[in-house]
């Protein structure tokens, strides 16, 4: 399957990638982008207590999405940690800064950075230190300079650069950001 994502976005990590300022680690075309797995009739849940916990938001961090990996080293899917991977359509609030772009107001989709100076604004910045986030239709946030609070749904979705290197993994369908 191909991942999609918004025109937005795809300027912001292009942009970064570009300049060497979004170290979200290495964004070519979306169209080559894999999308991860959604869980199946099969694998969901079941029972009430199941679906209550899978409804339930989890309080993450950028912390928590983290792995290990070598620089220089490319992304593969299995090096992810099995506590990532059960966030995988589960409703997440983890919070961040919005990666700095043209738009100040109405934003529909931006990059959520792990901190504003020192993380995803140098090169070789971690590639599990930024999301891309859509907001759900009709819902937007303003740019800010301070840290925010994203709610939404956690995937994992590899987007790749021009140069075939991963510019981000993780995406956030979100219901709320401020």
């Amino acid at each position: 399957m191909k991942v999609s994502l918004t025109q937005h976005a795809m300027v912001l990590l292009c942009a970064g990638w570009l300049f060497g300022a979004v170290g979200c680690d290495q964004v070519a075309s979306s169209s080559a982008a894999p999308q991860a797995s959604r869980p199946t009739e099969e694998t969901k849940p079941t029972d009430q207590a199941t679906t209550a916990a899978t409804a339930q938001t989890l309080d993450q961090s950028f912390d928590d999405i983290k792995f290990e990996m070598e620089i220089g080293t490319p992304f593969k899917r299995s090096m992810l940690r099995p506590e990532i991977e059960a966030l995988v359509g589960r409703r997440i609030r983890i919070r961040g800064y919005i990666l700095p772009s043209f738009l100040q107001k109405g934003i529909t989709s931006f990059v959520l950075v792990r901190d504003n100076l020192e993380c995803c604004f140098g090169p070789g910045a971690a590639l599990f230190d930024c999301i891309v986030v859509d907001m759900d239709d009709g819902k937007t946030v303003d740019y800010t300079v301070r840290p925010i609070a994203v709610t939404g749904t956690f995937d994992v979705r590899e987007v790749l650069g021009p140069d075939g290197k991963h510019l981000a993994i993780y995406h956030l369908q979100a219901s709320e950001a401020r």
